[in-house]
């Protein structure tokens, strides 16, 4: 089964910054598409961006112009780079394959707590 480790979560203050990183214990050339998911306290999973193997990016609204999702295949890691955090962005980030159907197949990782308090 594939292991995902997620890290670099913390707490940080509004307008802050974080970049999170996520291993994948397998190759992730043949993953087309990877993604970052948040879970805030109550809430369902959600997911916030993604990547294709080509380098194309996609967004959910409320994070447009503030996070960057990357990849380095050689690594076998996918990064977030979160800006100008908001309160509202507080939750458990995960990184998984994209559709979330194929990621609950694969399983999750422990996930990183993203707390933007002052």
């Amino acid at each position: 089964q594939v292991q995902l480790v997620e890290s670099g979560g913390g707490l940080v203050q509004p307008g802050g910054s974080l970049r999170l990183s996520c291993v994948v214990s397998l190759s992730i050339r043949s993953i087309y598409t990877m993604g970052w998911y948040r879970q805030p306290p109550g809430k369902q999973r959600e997911l916030v961006a993604r990547i294709t193997s080509g380098g194309s990016t996609k967004y959910e609204d409320s994070v447009k112009g503030r996070f960057t999702i990357s990849r380095d295949n050689a690594k076998n890691t996918v990064y977030l780079q979160m800006n100008s955090l908001k309160p509202e962005d507080t939750a458990v980030y995960y990184c998984n394959e994209v559709p979330i159907g194929i990621a609950d197949a694969r399983g999750w990782g422990q996930g990183t707590q993203v707390t933007v308090s002052s």
